[in-house]
């Protein structure tokens, strides 16, 4: 923390938002499925193609993001972000009318989330020096696990506070909010929680070498509307994009890049499960009180303390070899998942699971065999993440052709959106056909299946390191 001595106030209340911003986020993430399914009447199959659809519409707002915040300026396109998402959010949580809360809901809010993700990262470049950035990013790194940590324990909690007292009262609405959607109404709250952060922005402020400075903010099109702005600016950005995208895909490392990140996006997958088919899975397996957000949250706690001590002890080795290495680990871990419960019967009777039962998730009476699983199983993904994740960013820079650096890291979140297709293509069969809401279930089959796409990806960059694999500098192994 002394490297961030004498940086602007700024930064701190930067680092404010990014926890108040992933905070809602997952609260919002980990309740859609639920919401579309439970308070909208959609099958999870067809929830898991709007969320796909979502997915993709917000990915590509996010890449006219960044155009948009030079015309705006970083605080303006904040306000407009955050305005957005909170609007949208009350639509979702009011209307009782599934298209309206899809049309002027879930869709809008892509634009809002979009808007704020990539302008907090500029921020942060903006308000801290070169030699302060790597401690920077590693403190935003850690706040957006803390905030996706919390906002795990706030469904936990919204949801059985809910459990006993039954719907949220609200006025003009007789049979009140449900759990969704009053999970929906706090991730409003939160997202409200940042006009008074970004109002402390101060427009133009900078830190360079000579201390920090004011650069008055200019806007592209001067003289022109405001909205008539926003339109101009899609525009350029979008041909723009374009533009960049093909020369993109001419370029020597390209092809090699995707291929990367195509077997990366399987290992996201991963994360879908934990938040689209986890809380599904525990509800039909373990009962709608069974605490699903502390499950997940075991990695946030995880990662808070293997992805610094890992990367430390790893730095000497090659990203590719540690994205390897993490793949195959990650992959086994659903090995605990796959397997049948009468074989962890005897550790959940037992010391450890009464500390995770009856300690961390606070059960009274016997635990399940299925909590010890969740838990071995979110250990030991936990440490599989801690090798590969800090280095795909990292692999994508050291690949890009010089000068194209910044276009190549770019494409990081290629392998978001790869898992939210496989998401929403094979999921929603998976849960219909091995854990029904009713019926017989087979759900070991169901994890050996995820599990095996998950399988594919360091299969994949091992068979291919010939092709994909390039020499990263000062690097062994």
């Amino acid at each position: 923390m002394m490297k961030l001595r004498g940086s602007p106030r700024e930064m701190g209340f930067t680092f404010g938002l990014k926890f108040l911003s992933v905070t809602a986020y997952k609260i919002l993430n980990v309740t859609l499925v639920l919401w579309l399914s439970r308070d909208l009447g959609f099958n999870e199959k067809d929830a898991l193609h709007l969320i796909v659809g979502w997915s993709l519409f917000m990915t590509f707002t996010t890449i006219l993001a960044g155009s948009i915040t030079d015309a705006l300026g970083l605080r303006r396109t904040l306000l407009i972000g955050m305005t957005l998402c909170v609007l949208t959010r009350f639509v979702m949580v009011f209307s009782p009318f599934p298209l309206l809360s899809l049309v002027c809901g879930l869709f809008p809010l892509a634009i809002g989330e979009a808007l704020c993700t990539p302008v907090l990262v500029a921020a942060l470049r903006r308000y801290s020096l070169p030699h302060q950035r790597s401690v920077a990013f590693s403190l935003f790194y850690a706040l957006m696990n803390f905030g996706f940590m919390f906002g795990y324990f706030v469904f936990d909690g919204v949801r059985e506070a809910m459990l006993k007292q039954g719907p949220l009262a609200v006025p003009f609405l007789s049979s009140g909010l449900s759990p969704f959607r009053t999970l929906l109404l706090v991730s409003m709250g939160i997202e409200l929680m940042m006009l008074p952060l970004i109002l402390l922005l101060r427009p133009g402020v900078e830190m360079t070498a000579g201390g920090l400075i004011t650069v008055p903010e200019a806007h592209q099109y001067p003289g022109v509307g405001f909205w008539r702005k926003i339109q101009l600016t899609a525009s350029d950005a979008y041909k723009d994009t374009l533009r960049t995208f093909t020369v993109l895909v001419q370029s020597k490392g390209f092809h090699r890049l995707l291929v990367f990140l195509l077997m990366i996006g399987l290992l996201k997958v991963v994360f879908n499960a934990m938040d689209y088919i986890l809380p599904s899975f525990t509800m039909r397996e373990l009962g709608a009180g069974a605490r699903v957000g502390r499950l997940n949250a075991i990695n946030g706690i995880l990662i808070l303390i293997l992805a610094p001590a890992i990367g430390m002890m790893t730095r000497k080795y090659t990203s590719y070899s540690m994205v390897i290495l993490g793949g195959f680990i990650t992959a086994a871990s659903f090995v605990f998942m796959a397997l049948p419960t009468s074989m962890f019967q005897g550790v959940a009777s037992g010391w450890l699971g009464k500390a995770i039962g009856n300690g961390y998730l606070e059960i009274i009476g016997e635990v399940h065999p299925y909590y010890v699983m969740i838990f071995f199983w979110q250990v030991v993904f936990s440490i599989g993440e801690a090798f590969y994740s800090p280095r795909v960013y990292e692999y994508a820079a050291s690949i890009a052709p010089p000068g194209q650096e910044a276009s190549y890291s770019s494409l990081s979140y290629v392998p978001l959106l790869i898992g939210k297709l496989i998401t929403g293509a094979a999921f929603g069969g998976l849960l219909a056909k091995y854990c029904p809401e009713t019926g017989p279930r087979d759900s070991p089959t169901m994890w050996l299946l995820i599990g095996l796409m998950v399988l594919v990806a360091p299969i994949g960059l091992f068979v291919l390191r010939k092709f994909i694999r390039v020499k990263e500098e000062g690097r062994e192994g």
